[in-house]
Order: C-alpha cells, then sequence, then structure tokens
C-alpha cells in the first residue's frame, strides 16, 4: 500500500506542475541570518532560537524576504518555497484544516527552516544548501547512513532522485544542490479524517515541494 501511494504522489506532479508555485513565502517581518560558512553543510537547524523570522496564525506565509541565490544573508528562493502556498495548501487540503496553522521559519547554518504548528504536534521542513550537487550529495549520504531506519525510496516513487525515508515519519531527497527534509516525526502515527500515516504525508509534501523545484529550477 505504501509503495502504491508513493506512485500515486509521484504520478500526481504532473497536475502540481499545472498550477504553479509561490517562490517567496512572504513580506511580512524580516529574516534574522546566522552568518555561516555556505561551502560547508551542517545539520538542519531544529529550533526557532537559531534566529526566526516572525510567523502568523492563519496565513499561508512564513514571513521572509526572498533572496535570489544562496548567501550567508539568506535562503534561496527554492528554499523558501517550503513555507510557500503550495506545501501550505497540500497540508491543509490532506489534514482537512479548517485555517492554515501558525508557522515558524529559520535561517541558521546554511540551513531554511519552516515549522508548521499543528494541533497534533509540530511538523517541520527544512533545506540544507550546499554549495554544489556533489556536496549536497555527500551530505545527503551521512544523513541517511546515520537515519535510524532509514530505507531508500525507489523507482517511479523518487522521482529520479536520491530519497530515504525513516520509520518514524521522515522524507529526505536530494536535488541539485539541496537537500530537503520533510520531519513528522514530532505527529501521531496516523492523521486527518482518511488516517494518512506521518510518513505518507512527509512524502507527499516532499513531492509537493519538488514539484515547485522542477518548475523553476
Amino acid at each position: 500500500m505504501k509503495h502504491r501511494s508513493h506512485a500515486v504522489a509521484a504520478l500526481a506532479i504532473a497536475s502540481l506542475l499545472l498550477t504553479g508555485c509561490a517562490a517567496a513565502a512572504g513580506t511580512e517581518g524580516t529574516l534574522s541570518a546566522a552568518q555561516s560558512d555556505t561551502s560547508a553543510p551542517s545539520p538542519p537547524v531544529t529550533s526557532p532560537e537559531a534566529g526566526h523570522a516572525g510567523g502568523h496564525s492563519g496565513g499561508h506565509h512564513g514571513g521572509v524576504t526572498p533572496s535570489h541565490g544562496t548567501t550567508p544573508e539568506g535562503p534561496s528562493d527554492a528554499a523558501l518555497m517550503v513555507c510557500g502556498d503550495q506545501p501550505m495548501d497540500r497540508l491543509t487540503s490532506i489534514l482537512d484544516l479548517k485555517e492554515a496553522p501558525h508557522t515558524i521559519n529559520t535561517w541558521a547554518d546554511s540551513t531554511f527552516t519552516c515549522i508548521y504548528h499543528l494541533q497534533e504536534g509540530a511538523l517541520e521542513i527544512s533545506v540544507q544548501d550546499a554549495s554544489n550537487q556533489a556536496t549536497a550529495l555527500t551530505y545527503f549520504n551521512a544523513m541517511q547512513a546515520l537515519a535510524k531506519e532509514a530505507k531508500p525510496i525507489e523507482g517511479l516513487a523518487n522521482l529520479g532522485f536520491p530519497a530515504y525515508e525513516t520509520a518514524d515519519g521522515s522524507a529526505v531527497f536530494q536535488k541539485d544542490n539541496f537537500i530537503l527534509h520533510v520531519d513528522a516525526s514530532d505527529l501521531p502515527a496516523n492523521l486527518g479524517p482518511e488516517g494518512i500515516t506521518r510518513n505518507a504525508l512527509a512524502y507527499q509534501l516532499s513531492t509537493t515541494i519538488l514539484a515547485c523545484w522542477i518548475e523553476h529550477p
């Protein structure tokens, strides 16, 4: 059943590409950027104390001014998409939410993180901006080696990118110089009116973001 849901989500990317993707994560507030070396990837930030832009309730954006390209001052446009309209709309649709959840975003150590505060717990989506594709793949391989009960996502389901999932509800993809990590491990095993598993939720949000990246490389 898991492999079937992966294949269905993969095929759904074609329709997602037709809808367009919002590259910016909003214009409210400013981003507090950590001055870090963008050439050396480090583990994704998991704490808002690392520096955050003000999140808000009931809106689609986390309050970030977009920047073009990766710099110590701010994330790339591609990274900002994890806090944009498409993943937010997908999340609210899957879980049948009455309003968009509050979000907080951070930028530190070349990683942009968007935390969605759901009633059941926190959903964390992060993007590591590596200096190049080779560095990103090296970092991805290290993450996979260290991850508990990591299983490669294979066949059509990985959309042609290195990818793996973990038993506790995470999905990780590497595309170009980006490492996308959707972490639903803080959520219950099943969510929403359809009882979707947290692994399936992480995968579907990953493919939604990847569709945006494919449309806006």
